[in-house]
């Protein structure tokens, strides 16, 4: 039984070692990976043109809260912490690029 539990481990070790190795081969190619964001283009944009206008991450949630947009996942309340992670995405980048165009 020893002998299987060792070979068991051992397979899960390799399988693990894949699955990184084949993430970290994706990440270089530039796959985006994980969930794409649900979050509308316009509210996005508001997020970053306040953080442009120097408005604290706390001022933007409440903002949004204030005025009733719900967050990516259907929710009421904005944090700054979702406001943080929403200026950190991708999509916040090409938002900024699009509108220096």
């Amino acid at each position: 039984m020893s002998m299987f539990a060792s070979v068991a481990r051992f397979e899960r070790d390799r399988i693990s070692e894949r699955t990184r190795e084949a993430l970290a081969v994706k990440r270089a190619q530039g796959v985006r990976l994980g969930r794409p964001s649900t979050l509308p283009r316009p509210t996005i944009a508001r997020i970053v043109a306040e953080h442009d206008a120097a408005l604290s991450l706390r001022a933007i949630a409440d903002g949004l809260t204030r005025d009733g947009i719900a967050t990516a996942q259907g929710g009421r309340a904005w944090y700054a912490s979702t406001v943080r992670k929403v200026l950190a995405s991708q999509q916040a980048g090409t938002v900024v690029k699009h509108a220096a165009r």
